[in-house]
């Protein structure tokens, strides 16, 4: 009997939606107001938008939980490509962080091509009992979209499109976040264009809305344009997760959601899977939670890292000096780990959370075969100056837009 089939966009596919590429990451931290000023003034993120979650607790507990605000941030054009959330409030409002404590991710993020894809992508977990936690349409960011979790508890989420910022770096006015929406919309909905018209004639102000600045005074030639540290991050990810069964993971990451696995590796006896969802190696990376008490990280977090590409190669060598030299922990671990990569290192956030800073990830082309694994490379103080260039260097998804 042949499986079920599903039209998108005029091709028949096994699932009635398509992933396209990892989108935004958030993570819960102890405290965000630190967490900003790290992401901010050292990595170069612009905050979007500011969420106060205060409101939602009973006025007699709200002192007891310090700073319940959280962050927005972005790198490029997307309204948020980072989410900062304070994790005590989190797991208070939101009993699904309660029953996985150590999962520090807030959430992991796919976009998919049309609002056809979220709607009928709902349905079908719903309709073959596929856990969603929730759905509909959140502000800031006007993103639609749907949240299935792991079997580990961490939080995915399925969005079309979100909300872009433009060259006046201002998000949008928060008369138009009136706009949420908890269910996925009957189709077909109106357009975002319609939407700005009509808070226009409404009277709103386009130009009242959050606008980010740079904590950092420009003093750094990053390839031709001032920037306040020496290097521009132009992508988030891939997101590296510990889980309890490796088989599990799969059969989500790959069945449910549809990710291809483009390689399996054995590091000292652990099953390692990697998958894509575009072009580029790996998007995901989920490892045995056993391997984590043989790695010098966090250790109550399911969290191994989570990626920050910068433009060139020359700017991760000064990313790395420069986060080093403001107080930053610079680590490695070994290269096996990351199949697909070459040149990378960990820096390490307030919380303790590792950010894999690189330049560069294989491209896996029409016939989904892996490059051969590469000599392993060694910690960034033997890193040479220049490197030979890989057939693929500087190719896949790119950065639109200026550095800033």
């Amino acid at each position: 009997m042949m499986a079920e089939r599903f039209n998108v966009g005029g091709v028949l596919l096994p699932r009635p939606f398509v992933i396209r590429r990892l989108g935004h990451f958030g993570i819960n931290v102890d405290n965000s107001d630190r967490s900003l000023d790290f992401y901010t003034r050292l990595l170069g993120f612009r905050m979007s938008d500011p969420i106060d979650f205060g409101a939602r607790i009973p006025v007699d507990e709200r002192a007891s939980y310090g700073s319940t605000s959280g962050y927005f941030l972005r790198h490029g054009t997307d309204h948020h490509s980072l989410v900062l959330f304070p994790r005590t409030v989190v797991d208070r409002l939101n009993p699904h962080y309660r029953t996985c404590p150590e999962n520090t991710t807030n959430q992991i993020t796919w976009q998919v091509g049309s609002l056809a894809e979220i709607v009928n992508g709902h349905d079908w977990f719903k309709n073959t009992d596929r856990k969603v936690l929730r759905a509909g349409r959140d502000v800031p960011g006007s993103n639609w979209h749907f949240y299935p979790p792991d079997p580990d508890g961490h939080v995915n989420e399925l969005y079309y499109g979100i909300e872009q910022i433009g060259w006046s770096g201002r998000s949008k006015p928060l008369q138009v976040h009136q706009l949420r929406h908890e269910r996925p919309p009957t189709l077909p909905f109106r357009s975002e264009y319609a939407e700005v018209n009509e808070a226009i004639a409404n009277g709103t102000s386009l130009d009242s809305g959050n606008r980010g600045t740079d904590p950092a005074p420009e003093t750094f030639d990053v390839d031709g344009v001032l920037l306040g540290r020496p290097f521009k991050v132009v992508k988030v990810g891939p997101i590296r997760l510990f889980v309890e069964d490796i088989d599990k993971a799969i059969a989500f990451y790959r069945d449910d959601l549809g990710l291809d696995v483009t390689q399996e590796v054995n590091y000292l006896g652990h099953r390692c899977v990697f998958f894509r969802a575009n072009t580029e190696h790996h998007s995901l990376g989920v490892y045995p939670i056993a391997l984590r008490a043989q790695l010098d990280l966090r250790q109550d977090t399911t969290l191994l890292s989570f990626g920050l590409q910068v433009a060139t190669y020359t700017q991760l060598k000064a990313a790395l000096q420069f986060l080093r030299s403001n107080g930053v922990q610079i680590k490695t671990l070994p290269s096996a780990l990351f199949p697909g990569m070459d040149y990378q290192a960990l820096a390490i956030d307030p919380d303790g959370h590792a950010i894999q800073l690189f330049y560069r990830m294989d491209q896996v082309g029409w016939d989904g075969q892996v490059r051969p694994d590469q000599a392993p490379i060694g910690p960034p103080d033997v890193w040479p100056d220049a490197v030979e260039p890989e057939s693929d260097v500087y190719k896949g998804e790119v950065l639109l837009g200026p550095f800033n």
